[in-house]
Formats: structure tokens, sequence, C-alpha cells
């Protein structure tokens, strides 16, 4: 996957449209929370948009985009405003696996991170290393695919006659299983909910085209046999509403803060005492 997203930066921001949809709806939920971080992280960031947002919001904030994608991160750069680069001010960059952050424990404020713990098969090692370079007092905001996600798609596979074993499309994680893995990743007070964004399309290509675009065809779609391809999209066909394909994603969103510890690394415990 590493390498088609790579590929996919000079396309990515064109056919972004249901990231910058949760992106938007991640910054509105960031109204509703009165913090003043230090230093702020899009992870994930694809070609910026979120920490352009996080640095519009947070001013005073050392902004850093972490992506695993190399070619991502020159695309964020050069999204960048001129002055911006010009006073230095643009987000650092940080080419970076999730799950072994080059950051010292407790050196960020707020992590943001839109569409992609999904691609975890297990999330839970991706929110501990989260955990581990938030500040005691840290958030941690993010969206992500739950299991809902083009619903129409695998309807279709069933009307096709396709066995739900066989289904290749990918399955992604219950709300409920994700705040759990929260609080075994040592979050506290974590806040779940979700909601359906149904884009629509003229043909089931252009569904196709914009996941390739974005980088995710094959793990989003998964691999299936081109003649039941053509068997599955006869079946989408039928859910054709006002002369287009409707496609649903189901959003999960998700924040939570990183409490006092309670223990430290050798097991024994921590009292504080007032």
């Amino acid at each position: 996957m590493k390498q088609n997203f790579a590929r996919a930066a000079s396309t990515y921001a064109v056919a972004a449209v249901l990231a910058d949809e949760t992106g938007r709806r991640m910054a509105e939920r960031l109204d509703y929370v009165n913090i003043a971080p230090g230093r702020i992280a899009d992870i994930g960031c694809a070609s910026g948009a979120g920490i352009r947002e996080l640095q519009r919001r947070y001013r005073k904030a050392l902004p850093l985009a972490i992506d695993f994608a190399l070619p991502m991160l020159l695309a964020t750069r050069a999204a960048t405003p001129l002055l911006q680069r010009v006073a230095r001010r643009g987000p650092r960059l940080l080419n970076a696996d999730v799950l072994a952050l080059p950051l010292a424990v407790g050196s960020l404020g707020l992590i943001w991170s839109n569409l992609l713990l999904h691609w975890f098969d297990d999330p839970l090692p991706a929110l501990r290393e989260f955990q581990r370079v938030l500040e005691v007092g840290g958030l941690l905001m993010f969206a992500m695919l739950g299991p809902d996600t083009l619903k129409e798609l695998r309807a279709a596979c069933h009307d096709a006659g396709i066995a739900d074993t066989a289904v290749p499309l990918r399955r992604f994680h219950d709300m409920h299983d994700v705040g759990d893995m929260l609080l075994a990743a040592g979050f506290a007070d974590p806040v779940m909910d979700m909601e359906m964004i149904t884009l629509t399309y003229p043909a089931a290509r252009g569904l196709i085209r914009d996941q390739r675009h974005l980088g995710v065809r094959d793990a989003l779609f998964g691999r299936l046999p081109w003649r039941d391809w053509r068997r599955v999209f006869q079946a989408y066909e039928a859910q054709r509403q006002d002369q287009r394909l409707p496609a649903s994603f189901e959003i999960v969103y998700g924040h939570a803060w990183k409490p006092q510890p309670r223990s430290i690394s050798d097991g024994r415990a921590i009292v504080h005492f007032k």
C-alpha cells in the first residue's frame, strides 16, 4: 500500500472529497475543546489539509506533518503558502512509520489523524504509539472508516452470488471496538460517534478512479476475478438513484485524552498527595 499511496501524491488532493469533508467535520468538533497545545501533529497527513487547518487554529503551536510516504510530504510542502515557507513557519515534515514514531514520550499536545487508522488490521499498536508521544492532558482526535462502508457494493456482491467469505472488500472495525481499544491503549474519557456520508457517481468506474487517485484502490476493494467483478457491477447498477450510483462511507469519529499515569514502567503505582 505504501507504494500505491506514494504514487498517488500528485492526484490525491483532487480526489480527496471524503477526506476533506471528514476533516472539516473534525475541525468543527475542535470548536468545543478548550486547548492550547504547544506542539501539534497531523499523523497520516497525506497532502497536508489537516495540518493547515491546525495551523490556522493554533498559530503559536509547532506544527508537524507526518506520513510514511515521502511524496505526500513533498506535496504538503508544495501546498504550504509561500509566506509561511519564506518565514520558515510551515509545518515540519517527518517521514515516519506510525508504529514507530521518532518522537519523545509526551512531546505532542494534539494528535490529528484523518482516515488513517482503518488501514491497520489491528489499530491498537498505533493507538498505543499515539498515547506514548502525547503529553499528559494531550488530545487525540481521529476519523476512520466503519464496517458499513460501501454497503451498496457489499449488497451487490451478495446479489451477484459472491459468498460472504469471498467478498474482497476490506472489513473495518466497529465503533465500540475502537472505543475499547482506546481504553486498552491507556487513553481516558473516549468519545465515539459515527455518521454515514454518501457520495454519488455516474458510473462505478468513477468510484474506482477516485480510490486509485487516492492510492487505496487495491486496499479498499481487494482482489476478485474480473468476471466476478463484472457480475458485481451489474448488480450494483440496480441501486442507481436519480441516474447516479450511491457509495456510502461509515465515518467513525473519536477523541480521547492522555491521563496522568497510574504506575511507572516497573509496575509500581503512582500515588498523588495534595
